[in-house]
């Protein structure tokens, strides 16, 4: 673990390098890795605060949060991994996202990109970047692209001798500033038509360029910044194929989503830890309350209790939702993967209102003093907002409401 903290980069400079990898803890099962998330996050939490509010990027808690093994979890036994299940990734990704949401949120694409491998990858590129990251290198992405109104993907990859070229920029690439490699779509011509791939760029390739000018006012710390691709060469052998991936039944759609619900429950469930924390330690409750805690207050009782019921709820959903994504993932079909994308849909649903209520009533119940600047309590309410915004929580309620009134199959695609 490096022995202090990089210095975060000025906006619109150019990111620093992530130090070399070094082999990471291998993780036996399910149940070490869940214990292995809860002694993190209690580590992660103590400076979460100060981290969020002088926006210091998380260099010394990622390298802990790699050397763990939990970032090489989802890479399956034969390979040398875990392989867990995908209610224990999701159990995981919550536990730290509880802690501190930027930090949850960092791997989200790590392991979407393993997804990706999973389906569409061959054999010998599987085992090539599992042993990547089983040496400890990290995943981010450059998938988005923003200043058009067709959604095109304009980033291109063009055959190069035995290899590619790949020209673009891309934005919003959340963990691309800590990465070892970037995977990238891309599109190509081929046989008079465009073809998507994923194209898993090494961060220190000639001609990337990774510039941190993430300034959300949530999620602070996941370097979601923007990263451009001048002439950038890239092996064959590190290109997959992408769009084929939706056009058949697949569990990359519902596998991606699962894990933003998994951040927002986690933001949910470390609101109303600091509301627990925070009400308790109330010497008085308010003027006329006739108590002389908040914590005997029968309203904020009352209040305490419906936050925790949906978070429950949430939970439920959560785990019921990484049933079904391992059920698609087993045997992908039309119906396997409808079912699992209705039902990550309708835990993300409940997984959105949960986290923005907890982090709404830690304000409610804690008063003025809970907006005390010193005390971070914003970042849950912040964090929250941003994420939620992934995606419309709108289209969730849709999709749900077509399956079971129409029979309506929801459309294959990683934003439901």
């Amino acid at each position: 673990m490096p022995a202090l903290l990089e210095p975060a980069p000025t906006a619109n400079e150019p990111a620093s390098a992530p130090p070399p990898p070094r082999p990471p803890a291998r993780l036996a099962d399910d149940a070490d890795a869940i214990r292995t998330a809860r002694e993190l996050a209690g580590a992660f939490a103590r400076d979460a605060v100060a981290r969020d509010q002088a926006r210091r990027l998380p260099w010394r808690e990622l390298e802990a949060f790699t050397d763990s093994g939990l970032w090489a979890i989802t890479v399956p036994r034969d390979h040398g991994g875990p392989g867990v299940s995908s209610g224990t990734l999701a159990e995981v990704v919550a536990t730290i996202s509880a802690a501190d949401g930027s930090l949850g949120q960092i791997p989200q694409n790590h392991f979407y990109a393993l997804e990706v491998l999973r389906v569409g990858g061959t054999e010998a590129q599987q085992r090539f970047f599992h042993e990547r990251v089983l040496a400890g290198e990290r995943f981010g992405n450059a998938l988005a692209e923003i200043g058009h109104k067709d959604f095109k993907r304009r980033t291109r990859i063009e055959p190069d001798g035995d290899g590619w070229r790949v020209n673009g920029n891309k934005f919003y690439c959340t963990g691309a500033l800590y990465a070892h490699w970037i995977p990238t779509l891309v599109v190509a011509q081929e046989a008079g038509r465009e073809v998507t791939y994923l194209a898993f760029v090494p961060r220190g390739a000639q001609g990337v360029s990774i510039v941190d000018d993430w300034d959300g006012f949530g999620q602070r710390l996941t370097g979601s910044g923007s990263v451009s691709f001048d002439n950038v060469r890239v092996e064959r052998e590190w290109v997959v194929p992408f769009l084929a991936s939706f056009e058949r039944p697949t569990s990359i759609g519902p596998f991606a989503q699962l894990l933003h619900a998994a951040i927002d429950l986690g933001i949910g469930r470390g609101a109303f830890d600091a509301t627990l924390t925070f009400v308790r330690e109330r010497a008085r409750a308010w003027v006329g309350a006739g108590v002389e805690r908040a914590a005997d207050d029968p309203l904020t009782i009352h209040q305490v209790g419906d936050v925790a019921v949906r978070l429950r709820a949430a939970e439920a959903l959560l785990r019921r939702a990484a049933r079904a994504v391992d059920v698609a993932r087993g045997a992908p079909d039309e119906r396997s993967v409808a079912e699992a994308s209705i039902a990550v849909a309708e835990a993300r649903a409940l997984t959105t209102t949960a986290s923005l209520l907890a982090s709404n009533k830690l304000f409610e119940l804690g008063g003025t003093a809970a907006t005390l600047d010193h005390q971070g309590l914003d970042r849950f309410w912040r964090n929250a907002r941003t994420h939620t915004l992934h995606d419309p929580v709108r289209w969730k309620y849709h999709a749900v409401g077509n399956f079971h009134l129409n029979g309506k199959l929801p459309a294959r695609h990683g934003a439901l």
